[in-house]
């Protein structure tokens, strides 16, 4: 697993910085920047947690997303021989790439 902690469906990021050698990060997928640091792995923790809380309190108070809002699109990059293959692929299975691509996410997103 990556370097991240969760709390109540939120995702921090975990970075550390050697010369302060101090722990920190960022909530993910927020429209703000919210930030943490420890200086141990428990302070990191228990920081992460107190801003997700704050987060979900200022969001409520103000009216707005808890979440970024995700609209169902985005861009892939791929090598060209790779694009070329899944495209080739895709054709063969008689599905468009879209659903090639949404397929293979799934099937990983199962799997783990």
């Amino acid at each position: 697993m990556k370097d991240v902690l969760t709390y109540k469906n939120f995702i921090g990021s975990v970075h550390f910085n050697s010369s302060d050698r101090i722990f920190f990060g960022k909530i993910e997928g927020i429209n703000d920047l919210v930030t943490f640091e420890g200086s141990t792995v428990d302070e990191l923790e228990s920081a992460f947690k107190y801003m997700v809380d704050e987060h979900i309190k200022d969001c409520e108070e103000e009216g707005i997303p808890l979440e970024k809002s995700y609209k169902g699109t985005f861009n892939v990059r791929l090598n060209p021989r790779l694009h070329k293959k899944a495209a080739q692929f895709a054709l063969i299975k008689g599905i468009t790439l879209n659903q090639l691509v949404q397929r293979a996410i799934k099937r990983e997103l199962e799997e783990n």
